[in-house]
């Protein structure tokens, strides 16, 4: 009863874990996501002039492509309504409202810092062109533009690169949509979208003097509130199933593992099981033979699968819980092979397992490791449904 007990709290342990990784952040190794939103734009670098008062409005649509957890590029459409009312050292009052319609598209490169979270940081940063057209724009006096650097821009399209810099957070809000916040800080390679260009010259073209031009390029900022609704998928990343212990858990194999360790086949009454975990999680008995049930390897491989991750993140657990207590990890086969081959795939089956602990924070100095092969079968059985119970992990309390 102690050996079934044990068994059945384990394959507990599972099911309710695997609701609580429901609710993390699905990250799959490479996407194609899609986005729309409101954005807020407000200029910061303008020549000869301050804001009195402003009008802002705007919104941006986006196709995102994801090449790893961390790593994404984009390409974004906006619309970015200004209408901007300026205090000039030429004029002893307000001006009129100089009205500006920009459409901008961009070409960034993103950086998730946390990937794995249901919430991630992200640097952005990028190039952009930048087509506007200021209406009821500042016209300078013929004394005005005779200084060299100065020509009326009212009505005038112009077309201007800039440069993106900005972060943002991705909130997940189901297992395909992200609530996205960002702010970006663009300089422009003009001196123009202001409806004022105090640089008129040789430097008023496409690139202008610099990105980098200090006080005689332009600068804006926005900030915006979006959605992103990734509408296809990679496979699930690894990198973070091994940072967070999400793993797909395939029910009937874990009933199935649980009848298989029974005296007599039953149903499971997942209620009775649940109760059992409440009442003895708190206090976890480290027993001298620890069977990891559910942790099994595939034929001829050292790699952990899926549903091992939610079991070795408890057992995890209960190690870190018991600072005192030291373990073999030993591996083992199916009766397939030679001795020799097989002791040395079931070292490297408990060998992964080791890497895993340390990963979760469990000292090395408290493991070792050893391969007992094909010499202590759990079923006799040559069936390959005996075979995968038999590739399996357990853990010897030294």
């Amino acid at each position: 009863m102690k050996k079934l007990f044990t068994f059945l709290t384990l394959s507990a342990v599972l099911l309710l874990m695997s609701n609580a990784f429901a609710q993390d952040r699905y990250v799959a190794t490479d996407a194609w996501a899609f986005g729309f939103g409101f954005t807020y734009p407000m200029y910061v670098g303008i020549n000869d002039a301050s804001l009195n008062t402003s009008e802002f409005y705007g919104g941006h649509i986006l196709i995102q492509r994801n090449w790893s957890e961390h790593v994404a590029s984009r390409l974004k459409a906006s619309y970015n309504h200004v209408a901007a009312q300026y205090y000039t050292e030429y004029q002893a009052q307000t001006s009129e409202f100089v009205e500006n319609n920009m459409i901008v598209g961009d070409l960034d490169l993103i950086y998730y810092f946390n990937p794995c979270e249901p919430w991630s940081l992200f640097l952005v940063t990028g190039i952009g062109v930048n087509y506007n057209k200021p209406e009821n724009a500042w016209v300078w006096t013929a004394e005005e533009l005779e200084e060299g650097f100065r020509e009326n821009l009212d009505g005038e399209s112009n077309i201007g690169a800039q440069f993106n810099l900005g972060a943002g957070i991705e909130i997940k809000i189901g297992e395909d949509w992200r609530l996205r916040g960002e702010g970006t800080y663009h300089t422009m390679g003009n001196s123009k979208i202001d409806g004022k260009d105090t640089r008129a010259g040789d430097q008023s073209g496409f690139f202008g003097g610099s990105f980098f031009g200090g006080n005689s390029n332009d600068s804006w900022v926005h900030a915006e509130l979006g959605l992103l609704y990734y509408f296809s998928k990679g496979e699930p990343s690894k990198y973070c199933q091994l940072y967070t212990g999400i793993a797909e858990v395939d029910y009937n194999r874990v009933e199935d593992i649980v009848r298989r360790y029974q005296t007599t086949p039953t149903e499971v009454d997942y209620d009775r099981i649940c109760e059992m975990v409440k009442k003895c999680m708190g206090k976890t008995e480290v027993t001298d033979k620890w069977v990891l049930v559910g942790v099994n390897f595939d034929f001829d491989k050292a790699t952990l699968r899926n549903e091992s991750y939610p079991i070795l993140d408890n057992a995890a657990g209960i190690l870190l819980s018991h600072p005192d207590v030291n373990v073999e990890i030993q591996g083992h086969t199916d009766q397939i092979g030679s001795d020799k081959y097989n002791d040395e795939l079931s070292l490297r089956r408990a060998e992964a397992v080791k890497k895993y602990m340390i990963a979760k924070g469990v000292e090395a100095s408290r493991l070792t490791t050893s391969g007992k092969g094909k010499r202590e079968l759990l079923f006799n059985e040559s069936d390959p449904v005996s075979r995968f119970y038999n590739r399996r992990v357990e853990f010897h309390v030294k």
